[in-house]
């Protein structure tokens, strides 16, 4: 079979021979496919089921007022009842950004992990007020742990740009599933710890049923490059600067993290710390002696017009262009300590998460405008990725063997072309399944077969990180981002009358509409919905009482309103109707959408085309008799729908 025909979504079933009612693992991903972060995947078997990792992702650009975005549990919550426990492959927000969230929501047994990922995922859920729902448990290298019945996890060490980063191997009634997690084969690590690929080989000799495997950089040919290669270009460049050395990077990067307080310290440089995240971090990384330098060597910020540039060196978070990160601020000249000098160098040593390369962009912007050198690029030789490239891939294809291969954590073309080398590397094409977020695999030892797929979307959290912001919430920002606001206030009579002239305000919409005619437009929308929705939205409760359906007056007026605009303005903004209501037998206001406003302005015009009109009828008798059509005044008109109030309500 061809490389290239891999079992898609489309596709059913990667199996040799099925037996569907025979006891299989069930393995569903509900985060991380199709898309970079918020990385979760269930794994279940009988009345066990477990939790791998438990990330968030960022917002797009599109999601207005959103701080992060969160995979959506549903299916999870409804199966709490089997759940026995989770695990944490490395300290990443993608994998554990979202824990802290979900223990909001339900209680998690426990939590294995690495010894900085358990020290990072405390502070947080600590801060959430959440620690009491949970037990933390550090595990080492080759450490084994069960969960539930039927679930045995070894540890296995692997490298990345964090310390303390593992794949799993899950031992499960049908077979060895490997899972890599984020991993590169990086044979010179700055910690000096090296992948475990003799246990990997291990697994891969005993028989592996299925790998799901990282293929974040399946588009890049050749290795990953060292952590440690970045080493000498940061000190080329930290040597030579005459001024202050700013430098942003991941803060949860904390090789590179190390690397750079190492060179700040060789180099005579005091380091300034800025960011939330980075102080943790370091400090995180300092307790469990990943970082091992001198107190004195860090100093408060606040006290940073003391020490000479020639020994300053700050290192902040922002290296993805966040509004809020340090490096932003300072670009905006917004931050209180740090005012950006013309013999300054500013390094990036980060590249940007797919979405981010526009605000990156303007970041670097404002520095340069500012009279900063600002050091980016892959030019330099100051980032490396923490992902295998393509030949990583193959090297963990060819140590673990896999009988039956699913891509992960990556994007949609991501996952094929990790499919299509695992072809080359010997796994047959109907064994290898792409699937997306809520697709469910049935494995057994002959067979993998793609279920029903189970809810899986997202939750969008604001900025405080407290609000859920669902679907409808954020397309009226959406609206207000890109049309701007209407506001109508409409005084109307609990018996159906319009008693004083609406008022409406525009704000951030562009349109060649003047007010008085959206306010004739308005008029006009409420006239329809009194004359043709009234008896539907209000009753007679009593001889001048009446119960009136005010949320459903209020709709139909913006559905009528918005509609009006888009057709003839071409425009959507958020339209926000306001009713006041007034007492029965209030004097009703005569619209002006029931006179004729340009009466008096066209006088000699309008006689002039009634007796054009009426020349036009004497010539042509058949023609009168269709211009007089029927009243309807003083008749109860049913209507159930808006295409036949068009031709008169709309006439101008």
């Amino acid at each position: 079979m061809n490389p290239s025909q891999l079992n898609t979504k489309n596709s059913r079933s990667a199996n040799t021979s099925q037996n569907p009612k025979e006891p299989c693992v069930k393995i569903v991903p509900l985060g991380g496919l199709h898309e970079i972060g918020k990385n979760t995947c269930v794994f279940e078997y009988g009345d066990d089921l477990i939790l791998i990792d438990g990330g968030l992702a960022f917002p797009t650009e599109g999601m207005h007022g959103v701080n992060v975005v969160m995979p959506d549990t549903t299916y999870l919550q409804a199966n709490l009842h089997r759940f026995r426990g989770m695990i944490v492959t490395h300290g990443h927000e993608d994998h554990i950004g979202g824990i802290s969230h979900h223990l909001k929501k339900f209680n998690i047994p426990i939590i294995y992990g690495p010894p900085l990922a358990m020290s990072m995922l405390r502070g947080k859920i600590e801060e959430a007020g959440v620690a009491d729902r949970t037990k933390l448990q550090s595990v080492e290298p080759r450490q084994v742990v069960k969960l539930g019945q039927h679930f045995s996890i070894e540890f296995v060490r692997n490298t990345h740009s964090i310390s303390d980063s593992f794949a799993l191997a899950l031992t499960t009634p049908v077979g060895v599933i490997f899972f890599t997690g984020d991993f590169k084969f990086d044979h010179s690590p700055p910690d000096g710890k090296l992948a475990d690929i003799e246990r990997m080989a291990f697994y891969g000799e005993k028989g592996v049923l299925c790998l799901l495997s990282d293929s974040t950089n399946s588009e890049v040919p050749g290795f990953v490059p060292s952590e440690s290669s970045v080493l000498p270009n940061l000190d080329r460049l930290i040597s030579k600067a005459e001024g202050r050395v700013l430098i942003t990077t991941f803060a949860s990067s904390t090789h590179r993290v190390a690397m750079i307080i190492e060179t700040a310290m060789k180099h005579g440089r005091k380091i300034g710390l800025l960011g939330r995240s980075m102080l943790n971090v370091v400090g995180k990384c300092r307790e469990l002696g990943y970082i091992r330098v001198p107190d004195d060597l860090f100093f408060p910020i606040r006290t940073i017009r003391d020490l000479p540039d020639r020994e300053t060196l700050l290192l902040m978070t922002g290296s993805q262009g966040e509004t809020m990160a340090a490096l932003s601020r300072i670009s905006r000249s917004e931050h209180p300590n740090v005012q950006l000098k013309t013999t300054d160098t500013v390094i990036f040593s980060s590249s940007p998460i797919p979405g981010n390369t526009i605000s990156v962009s303007h970041t670097i912007d404002k520095l340069v405008y500012l009279g900063a050198k600002v050091i980016y690029g892959k030019e330099h030789g100051i980032h490396v990725s923490g992902h295998g490239c393509r030949e990583d891939q193959k090297m963990m294809l060819a140590l673990i063997k896999p009988k039956f291969f699913i891509p992960v954590h990556g994007e949609y073309r991501m996952q094929v072309l990790h499919g299509k080398t695992a072809v080359k590397m010997g796994v047959s094409p109907n064994n290898i399944l792409i699937l997306d977020n809520g697709d469910s695999i049935e494995l057994r030892p002959n067979s993998m077969i793609q279920g029903q797929p189970v809810k899986a979307g997202i939750e969008m959290l604001d900025n405080t990180r407290t609000g859920i912001v669902d679907a409808r919430a954020l397309k009226e920002r959406q609206q207000l981002a890109n049309d701007g606001v209407v506001t109508v206030l409409i005084p109307i009579s609990t018996d159906g009358n319009m008693v004083a002239p609406p008022r409406v305000s525009l704000r951030g919409v562009v349109t060649s509409a003047d007010p008085r005619k959206m306010s004739l437009w308005t008029e006009r929308e409420i006239i329809w919905v009194l004359e043709n929705r009234w008896k539907q939205l209000s009753r007679q409760t009593g001889p001048k009482s009446f119960e009136v359906d005010w949320i459903g007056v209020q709709r139909e007026i913006e559905s009528g309103l918005s509609r009006r605009m888009r057709r003839e303005l071409q425009v959507e903004p958020l339209i926000l109707c306001l009713v006041q209501p007034a007492p029965s037998g209030t004097p009703s206001y005569k619209p002006r959408s029931m006179d004729e406003p340009n009466l008096k302005k066209n006088k000699h015009n309008n006689q002039h085309n009634q007796q054009a009109n009426k020349n036009q009828n004497i010539n042509n008798p058949n023609k009168a008799k269709e211009n007089i059509k029927p009243s309807n005044k003083g008749k109860d008109v049913e209507v159930t729908g808006r295409t036949r109030r068009r031709r008169s309500a709309l006439t101008t």
